[in-house]
Formats: structure tokens, sequence, C-alpha cells
């Protein structure tokens, strides 16, 4: 029997330079970290590999860990020799790595998440690359910057997006136009990649995982004709050959080189969370708030919860209009916000969650530990979560925004001092059939309340989310026209929705001031709806609104509901 397991110096050795390597990682799920820290090691102590391409699904770390710690070396050590260029999804969480970016270092290209994990399927089947109308209009397409995010990924396009015309073929229902975007980007010979559970022929299960992620795209990518390349697994410990059941088997041993055992320093289920029974579905703990208190941090009613309310009675709307339970997406922010409020509210029965790494359910955790659940009642790969959203299948979904334009596009995360990728969003926003995109209304120090049923601005934030034009487009509101996709604005203040001409106002919060608190601040100046209403006082008074007993009252009278 071929023993695969190894010091990690033996395979790292073999990198040569000039190589690509794949990278699996959801923040620090799913991220091989121990890899990551030992191949730059090897680096500093012999100034080999170098001039590496990395590719990751997401992004392989956080603040201070993963390849923020070795963005953060190079940066300080002014040497950047090592690598010299990434395509990374999401830079939010990695300070260096934005450094490196903006200070024109090294050459970095975004995409979306949904469009390299498929991208990595792409490659492992031995096509050119990927073909996809998301990110059509958008910073992704090659008429706005192709996802080059500096000019050295300008000047030499390691990875490249192209427009191809589809004009009399009907390649799908969801493609509205006459183009297609074809993703290129070179394909890795060298993987790195974790699981739980490793036995001696390197068959790979992740059984304390909370997410599969693209693990086994980014090895089968690497191992694909032309030139195949090495897979390292990290693990955490080995079995005996034949001791594993085949139907936990996430990576087929075949497919991996080298078995890497990591300190448990260095494989955590999330940045925060070294190992929760709860995340990986080892326990599926009463989902009710009394019993799982630190998931429902105490606190009274604030204008983020009020905007989270407003998108949860939207849901509430579409079960009844749809007369069914209803899968939706949640973003990071006030959108994950939602599933709380779902299980405070008593109708998670009537809403799926969906996290895009791949998790169904539960309650998704927030900042740095984004990505997975607790107690989900299903885990998916992540391919296979996107292609819920990239084809429609998911009913809505709730992302947040950073910036929105007269012409509906929405920037959620990019400005010219801080560029934070697009993360998933690109794909969940023009795949998803209603997107209710949420937030506050204004952004910088501010001091708005909810008083006695109604809003009370103190002192509003100086600067406006509203703008004449939003500094990058990630999600495109012509096309989402072309589309005739259903698109709301949801805030503490006012709700808008898109419209042929722009974005029309559909309600405003009790206690403010149209022209003062809304149009007053913003660049531009939306239609006004002829049955412009005020919004449901039920958002701004504490305790619960009501719903479940609506919706079961609604189901019982259509005949749906089993008492």
């Amino acid at each position: 029997m071929f023993y695969k397991v190894v010091k990690p110096e033996y395979p790292i050795s073999l990198i040569k330079d000039d190589s690509v390597i794949a990278i699996s990682g959801f923040n620090m799920s799913t991220t091989p970290e121990y890899l990551i820290i030992k191949l730059y090691e090897y680096y500093e102590k012999t100034g080999h590999p170098k001039n590496l391409f990395i590719i990751s699904d997401t992004f392989p770390g956080a603040p201070g860990r993963g390849i923020d710690l070795v963005a953060k070396k190079m940066y300080e050590n002014n040497d950047f020799k090592f690598v010299r260029g990434m395509l990374m999804p999401f830079l939010g969480w990695s300070p260096y790595l934005q450094k490196l970016t903006l200070e024109n270092r090294i050459e970095i290209y975004s995409w979306s998440i949904g469009i390299v994990a498929y991208w990595f399927r792409e490659v492992a089947s031995g096509r050119p690359g990927l073909l996809s109308y998301i990110g059509l209009y958008t910073f992704m397409d090659p008429r706005y910057g192709g996802g080059a995010l500096n000019k050295l990924a300008e000047e030499r396009r390691t990875c490249r997006v192209d427009i191809i015309s589809t004009k009399g073929l009907c390649i799908s229902s969801a493609c509205v136009g006459e183009e297609i975007l074809l993703y290129q980007a070179p394909k890795p010979n060298v993987a790195f990649i974790r699981g739980t559970t490793a036995d001696e022929i390197g068959n790979i299960t992740m059984e304390k995982e909370g997410m599969y992620g693209t693990v086994l795209n980014i090895a089968q990518a690497t191992k694909a004709q032309p030139n195949p390349g090495f897979v390292i697994a990290q693990v955490e410990r080995i079995a005996r050959f034949g001791s594993l059941n085949p139907t936990d088997v996430q990576v087929p041993g075949p497919l991996v080189d080298y078995i890497v055992i990591s300190p448990p320093e260095y494989h955590y289920q999330t940045t925060n969370i070294q190992y929760d029974p709860r995340v990986c579905g080892r326990i599926i703990p009463p989902m009710e708030p009394e019993f799982i208190p630190d998931l429902f941090p105490k606190g009274g009613l604030d204008v983020k919860k009020v905007v989270a309310r407003r998108v949860l009675l939207y849901f509430a709307d579409l079960i009844m209009k749809l007369r069914r339970p209803i899968a939706v997406n949640l973003g990071i922010g006030i959108p994950d916000m939602v599933s709380r409020l779902a299980y405070e509210e008593g109708v998670s029965d009537f809403i799926y969650t969906t996290i895009e790494s791949g998790p169904w359910g539960g309650i998704a955790l927030s900042g740095v530990d984004f990505g997975v659940s607790i107690g989900p009642f299903a885990i998916i790969p992540m391919p296979d979560m996107f292609t819920n959203y990239e084809g429609g299948v998911v009913d809505a979904a709730s992302l947040g925004f950073l910036q929105v334009d007269k012409e509906g596009n929405v920037n959620p995360s990019m400005l010219p001092n801080r560029i934070n990728g697009p993360g998933g969003f690109p794909v969940i926003a023009a795949g998803v059939p209603r997107v209710f995109f949420a937030g506050l209304f204004t952004a910088g120090k501010r001091d708005i309340r909810v008083v006695d049923g109604r809003l009370e601005i103190v002192k509003d934030g100086e600067i406006v989310k509203f703008v004449d034009d939003v500094y990058r487009i990630v999600f495109s509101g012509r096309f989402a026209k072309k589309q005739k996709k259903d698109i709301y604005y949801v805030t503490e203040r006012a709700v808008f929705r898109l419209v042929d001409d722009g974005l029309e106002l559909i309600e405003y919060a009790p206690g403010v001031d149209i022209d003062r608190d809304i149009i007053g601040k913003m660049e531009f100046e939306p239609k006004i709806s002829r049955n412009l209403r005020m919004m449901d006082r039920r958002l701004f008074i504490e305790g619960r609104m009501g719903i479940k007993e609506k919706l079961i009252s609604y189901f019982r009278k259509v005949g749906k509901w089993i008492d």
C-alpha cells in the first residue's frame, strides 16, 4: 500500500517556481491554514517556490490568518517575489491583501464565488473556461474592467473575461440578449485542500466541517489534463484503509497525492470556532431562542432590525402569493438577521434559508464566521448551491448594499480605498427572481432611534448611499429590467422598487419628512409612487408582529393547513 501521509515540507519542496496553486477556503472554513503557513515559511527559508499565482474559491483566511498573514509578511518585508498574482472572489477579511491590491504590488482579479466555483468544474472537465450571463454590464464585464482590480491586472490579463455572441443560439431562457461572458484563468497544477479525516490511501471525509465548499472540484481541476498536477490535503486525523464509510468520502483517494496532519490550532471550523457539533450537523439543537441564547443577543428594537423585519414581511407576502413555503438566500449583514427573526416570529417552517457556501436552514453566523449555520438540515457542495441561485431555483434573496444609483445599480462592497471584492453577490443578485436589497439609508456616524412606533432621526449619517453613479457596478439594474425581475431597496426610512425609468419610492417610515429625510439625502430624485404609503407601524413596535398567525389563517382559508 502506498502511504501518503507526509510532513508538509516534502510536498511543498516539489512545488516549482511559476506554479498556479488552487486553495480551498470560505473564510477559515475548509481553509488549509497549516499548508499556507508552511508554504510561506519554506519560501522564507529557501527563496522558492516563487512567482506563484493563487486561485481560491472564496478567500482562505481571516484578519491575521491564512492568506492575510502571508500578505502581511510580504507587505512588511517589501518582498513581492513570492506571489505574482491572485484570483480571489473576496478580499474583505484581508486588510493586507487589499493594501497589495491598492498599491499595485501584485496583480489581483476578482470574480463572483459562484463563477470561480463553476470554473473549477469546467477546467476539471477539460473545457476552456466558463460561459455565463452573470457579470454582464457589471465590473466583471470586459467593457467595465473584466474583474481586474488594479493596473497590473489590467495590463497582464492573466485572468480574462471575453464577450461571446450568442446571436441565433438558444443557450438559456435566463440569458436575455445576444451576449454571454467567457471566463478564463490558468489551470492549477497544485492544490491545497482540507478535510477532517483521511485514510491511508487518501480518501477524505469532511464530517467535522461546516461546509463542503469546492474541495472536490479543486482537486479534480488540478488533476485534469493537460499537465495534471498534484493535490495536498490537510486533515485532522488518519484512519485505517477500509474503515471509512464510502458514502462519507468527499474526495476519493486517487485524487489525493499527499496528506498532512494539521495541529489543532490551524484547523478551525470557522475563524472563532475550533469545533461546534451544531455547525456540522452532529447535533441539531432545538431552534427556539431560549435553547440557543448565544444566537439571539439581547437588545431593544433598533433600525437594523426594522429593515430585517420589513424583508421578513415581504417574504410572508411571497409565501401567501405562491401558496407554499419559500426558499431564500440571505447575505451577510442585515440580511442574515432575517433568519433569526424568522425563528423569533415562529415562521421558520415557512422559510427555508440558504447560505451560498452550502448550508440549508438553521441560523447563519455573522461576520468572519459567516458561511456556516447553527443547526442546518442539509449541506451541499458550494457549486451546487450556486446552481440554485444562477438558475433562479430559489424564490428570493436579501442582500446588503453600500451604494445604489439612479439606474438601480448596486455596489455592495467597493470604494476607492476599500476593495472587498464581490463575494457571492453577483450570481445571487443576477440569478434569483426577486431580490430585496437591505441596508441603512445613510452611512457614517448617526443617531437614529425607534421611538413609540415611529423613526426619530436625531443625527443623520453624513455619507450619502443613494448616489448618481455607483463606484463599481456589481448588480446591474439594466440587466435586471431586461430579465423582468422584482427588485426592491429596503431601508429603515424608505422602500424603493426598480421600475423602467429608475427607482420609485413606494413606502416611507412614520416620523420622517419625505423631502428632508429621504429625497434631501439622495444625489438623485426618485419617482414617487401614486400609491405611496407609510411603512407598517408594526415594524417600529417591540414584540412579535403576528406573522405566524396571519400565515396559518391564510393557509387554513385556502385549505392547505393541517392542524
